[in-house]
């Protein structure tokens, strides 16, 4: 079972179902706008990590980048198009 984090963007419209179409069967979201954020944890199962550039705290990114490298949970970057998210995660699914 794969299964995502997406970190920035405010709302995902069709984003979600599109990756359950390419394999990914739970995807989980932070907004990552607040500063808060900075104080939660990685969910336990997720397999990757997907950061939306465009729609982030910038001090959030440089966070989970740390925590996922020391949990060895690649990291992957786009911007909040498909194309560009499907082209980041291709080699994954």
């Amino acid at each position: 079972m794969r299964s995502l984090l997406i970190v920035g963007a405010d709302n995902l419209g069709g984003i979600p179902e599109k990756l359950t179409t390419v394999g990914f069967h739970e995807v989980l979201h932070i907004d990552g706008r607040k500063v808060q954020m900075v104080k939660k944890e990685l969910p336990e199962k997720i397999n990757c990590i997907l950061v939306l550039t465009d729609f982030v705290n910038h001090n959030l990114t440089s966070v989970i980048k740390k925590r996922a490298k020391s949990q060895a949970i690649p990291v992957y970057y786009a911007k909040r198009s498909w194309s560009s998210i499907y082209n980041a995660i291709k080699g994954v699914v």
